[in-house]
């Protein structure tokens, strides 16, 4: 029978301690061996790899002396992976990241799928792992958002504009009846909006962008979309003030705020220097 330890990850005292990907009270699936697993996790984890930097070489050689003892602990290959991806080094990681699911895929494929869309930026596998996962485990949440979130995400980064526009729609009315309008997130109705606008549809573009606007006033990508919107159904005068308003609150900081964005550009994110 498979035991199930909840680890606080938070508490690992790595450089990158503010990294979500490293997910508060994730549920890790351990083998009938439990004692002996944790044993191993505490040793070469929480007292041998936290204790260096991330991207150290202590770092994987530690985690490497847990693997020796007891390959089929799934959270060693994921915090083996983690470090390759904030690298850059894709192909290495989902090496790693395959065998944490292989070991406990209820535990880490919603994660995999997050990295293709986000990091590797394989948007047909992340579709793939994403819509597997759903028909698993149900419609569930990674890294803050839905599973569909990522899915619309994938579609809109492939140019499939109009099954972007479909998944975030029914993510959005999903979401407004099943937990209410507090519970929208101001990323999710950019890119909501942004399957729109891509589609020329700049009224209905103009309608989700303000609601994204309600949630995060200043947020200078929603703006910038939203002042082309704006001239391109002449409203010119407009536009041009809006524009001003989102370059100086892009400069100040005020653009996408997920965790992974020191690693990753996150799809249509304006770099503001």
């Amino acid at each position: 029978m498979t035991i199930l330890l909840f680890a606080t990850m938070s508490s690992c005292g790595q450089s990158d301690t503010s990294d979500k990907d490293l997910a508060k009270n994730k549920v890790i699936a351990l083998s009938p061996q439990k004692e002996k697993q944790k044993e191993i996790i505490n040793e070469h984890l929480k007292n041998g790899a936290w204790k260096h930097e991330l991207f150290s070489r202590e770092w994987q050689e530690e985690i490497d002396k847990g693997l020796a003892k007891d390959s089929t602990i799934a959270y060693l290959w994921q915090q083996k992976a983690m470090p390759m991806f904030k690298q850059g080094k894709y192909e290495v990681g989902v090496d790693f990241i395959d065998k944490a699911v292989k070991y406990d895929r209820q535990g880490w494929q919603d994660y995999r799928a997050f990295i293709k869309c986000i990091f590797a930026k394989t948007y047909r596998d992340a579709i793939t792992d994403f819509k597997d996962c759903k028909k698993r485990f149900g419609y569930s949440y990674v890294m803050d958002h839905s599973y569909d979130f990522y899915i619309g995400l994938s579609y809109l980064q492939l140019n499939e504009f109009e099954k972007a526009e479909q998944i975030f729609k029914q993510d959005y009315e999903y979401q407004l009846k099943d937990k209410g309008k507090d519970w929208l997130h101001h990323l999710d109705l950019f890119y909501y909006g942004i399957s729109k606008y891509e589609q020329k549809v700049y009224l209905g573009a103009i309608e989700i962008f303000d609601k994204a606007l309600e949630i995060y006033p200043n947020f200078s990508e929603v703006q910038i979309f939203k002042s082309d919107c704006l001239r391109r159904i002449g409203k010119t005068t407009e536009a041009h003030e809006l524009q001003k308003l989102g370059e100086i609150n892009g400069r100040n900081g005020n653009t996408i705020n997920e965790d992974n964005v020191i690693y990753e550009k996150y799809p249509y994110q304006i770099r503001w220097y």
